[in-house]
């Protein structure tokens, strides 16, 4: 059974919502920049995906007061998931079994980092606490939609957002839910600054996914969140649909606590699960959305794996990094939308700042915007620890 998408939301650096994404990604439009929202020692020195928009007016746009304890990431999570809402035409989310799965890796860690000093010694900064939790962080975007059902929280690195869609496609498949509001969300953070930066993957410059000479990834922020609803609802509200959750694979082959099989191990694994719940050969995609992160590992890993997978008919494919920054846990969630946004305009996304192939095979990107018939769409998400994620969109 296949589960139908009806309405996705979206904030990142290249736009606070879904047209403004896609205007920014077919116009070319990058969103990396320099750091202004915080003070860090790399303000000046690296490039990331800074949504320019800081807490106080994110708050604005939710009409929250404003001695409110929202985290950054609750803050992103709940506009994203709100327009995912309102998209679906949704005005009473616990008409039915509804619920919210939430993916987050840096959770409140901004509150936790501007307060810290601070709790101990001020009673007022105290209520900041309960925003370090992740899971404070997906109660809070339940609070801003309304619902009242189910809420869960994914923590899967870089691949939780992707983690959180197969969870609620699942449970739709299940008959647990009827309707599941999916995705994920991440701010930026010294925290997460500095951790890149300790593993020496953090590059100076703009990030060249799959390019022999790139140097390694640049860091974003957004949040992004699909609706997903069953059959029987589409049918009783008459609703569009904006695509279908056609197949989904996870396998984790635990070959490092932070880099990938050089061979792809988990990547080729979590491919081949989602063609066989998809039941259509590789032959079927029209686009791969790549995970393309541009460190030296994930390139050759993802690389390899596509061509186990796909042999000597790699299709078009591209990774869209190069726009928003590596978004962690968020970076399934927007890529989701990307790859709706490619099956709807039957559009091919450029790899950007690609010069060189890889001197260990011989796979080049989508350079250039490519408008073609698009049918299927695979998307790719890993993580830290072998968490390797798989998605498959389709038209119908």
């Amino acid at each position: 059974m296949k589960v139908a998408i009806t309405g996705m939301g979206i904030i990142s650096s290249i736009g606070t919502t879904v047209e403004e994404n896609f205007h920014s990604l077919v116009s070319l439009k990058t969103g990396l920049s320099t750091i202004s929202n915080f003070e860090t020692i790399h303000k000046d020195v690296i490039r990331v995906g800074e949504i320019k928009q800081t807490n106080e007016q994110l708050a604005e746009q939710l009409n929250l007061p404003s001695d409110n304890n929202f985290s950054r990431t609750a803050l992103l999570g709940a506009i994203a998931a709100k327009q995912a809402v309102k998209d679906a035409n949704i005005t009473n989310i616990n008409e039915c079994k509804s619920g919210l799965i939430s993916a987050t890796s840096v959770g409140g860690m901004d509150m936790t980092e501007k307060y810290f000093y601070d709790y101990f010694e001020n009673e007022a900064c105290q209520k900041y606490i309960t925003s370090h939790d992740i899971g404070d962080n997906s109660q809070k975007i339940a609070n801003c939609i309304g619902l009242k059902g189910l809420v869960t929280t994914i923590s899967t690195a870089c691949s939780s957002a992707a983690n959180a869609i197969m969870l609620g496609a699942r449970l739709i498949e299940s008959g647990e839910l009827d309707r599941v509001v999916v995705g994920g969300t991440d701010a930026l953070a010294k925290f997460t600054i500095n951790g890149f930066k300790t593993l020496m993957i953090l590059s100076d410059e703009y990030n060249a996914p799959f390019d022999n000479n790139r140097k390694g990834l640049n860091l974003g922020e957004a949040a992004a969140f699909l609706v997903l609803e069953s059959d029987a609802i589409v049918k009783k509200h008459n609703k569009k649909v904006l695509a279908y959750v056609a197949g989904f694979g996870n396998a984790n082959d635990a070959f490092h606590q932070t880099a990938s099989s050089e061979n792809g191990d988990g990547a080729f694994l979590a491919m081949n699960k989602a063609f066989k719940m998809a039941k259509i050969p590789p032959s079927e995609i029209d686009y791969i959305n790549a995970h393309g992160t541009a460190t030296p590992n994930n390139d050759l890993s993802e690389g390899r794996a596509i061509i186990r997978i796909f042999g000597d008919n790699v299709p078009d494919f591209s990774s869209t990094k190069p726009f928003t920054g590596h978004t962690l846990a968020a970076a399934a969630g927007i890529e989701a939308v990307y790859s709706i946004l490619a099956l709807q305009n039957n559009i091919v996304y450029p790899n950007l700042n690609f010069k060189t192939n890889m001197e260990e095979f011989n796979l080049t990107p989508q350079l250039t915007l490519k408008e073609k018939e698009i049918n299927h769409v695979l998307s790719n998400s890993f993580g830290f620890g072998g968490n390797c994620s798989t998605l498959i969109f389709s038209k119908n």
